[in-house]
């Protein structure tokens, strides 16, 4: 193994962090360059992996029932927020409920293997070893998180998780400060913020009004129903839910 140069952001901190910081805000200001709202999520991701020892990165924002996945560095990444997703279990969700920063250094310790059975199982089936979850927000709110993959066991020093905070701490400013809605006054005809970002968790949603209507059952049994047949047949939610829109599959007949 080669060793990093002093200046690469992803080898080990200077004392102090200060020229570390400075070259990491740089590198972010640089990913962003030219980006439009919509792509700011992806394009953090993507600076991360840049920045940090990781394979992989992708944002969710807290939804109902389903966190919505804004972007993610690749698939394999985008695959891994959508599995937590599916399973309602892993390290994003745990951030989501407390609050509190995930950092998962081996998914084989019987540590991980307790607190995220099956998504530990599938997330080393896809090739990956440790997992850090950050949370989007400020102080006690927790908006959304910022996750981290790794194919290879181990954790992040000190001056790599001041770089990690700085690329959740810009993505929470694009949450909080972007157009997102009717309340914020569009300029020049742009498009609200989640326009299209959370196309995806609408269709979840939708799927589950079919699948209440199809049973007679309330929303969060629906969403139950959802999951555990993806989980079932090895595939997203997002996956099943397509498949009820279309039609291509019903709850009520066997």
């Amino acid at each position: 193994m080669g060793v990093r140069p002093r200046d690469d952001p992803r080898g080990e901190p200077e004392r102090g962090g200060g020229p570390r910081g400075e070259r990491a805000a740089d590198a972010i200001a640089a990913g962003l360059r030219g980006a439009g709202p919509a792509d700011v999520p992806g394009r953090l991701c993507t600076v991360a992996v840049r920045l940090l020892p990781v394979d992989g990165a992708s944002v969710s924002l807290r939804g109902d029932g389903l966190p919505v996945q804004l972007g993610a560095s690749g698939d394999r990444a985008a695959y891994l927020g959508q599995l937590q997703a599916t399973l309602g279990e892993g390290p994003c969700r745990h951030v989501l409920r407390t609050g509190a920063p995930v950092l998962a250094r081996d998914l084989t310790a019987a540590a991980c293997a307790g607190r995220w059975p099956i998504f530990a199982e599938q997330a080393l089936g896809a090739g990956v070893r440790a997992v850090y979850a950050l949370p989007l927000g400020t102080g006690a709110v927790c908006v959304g998180t910022l996750d981290l993959y790794r194919g290879t066991p181990g954790g992040l020093t000190d001056g790599q998780l001041d770089v990690a905070r700085l690329v959740a701490g810009v993505m929470t400013v694009a949450l909080m400060d972007l157009p997102h809605g009717d309340e914020h006054a569009l300029r020049d005809g742009d498009e609200p913020w989640l326009s299209g970002l959370a196309a995806d968790h609408d269709r979840v949603h939708q799927a589950v009004g079919m699948i209440m209507a199809q049973l007679g059952i309330g929303a969060d049994e629906a969403l139950a129903r959802l999951r555990g047949d993806a989980f079932a047949h090895g595939r997203t939610a997002l996956e099943v839910a397509l498949d009820v829109i279309s039609r291509r599959r019903r709850f009520d007949t066997r």
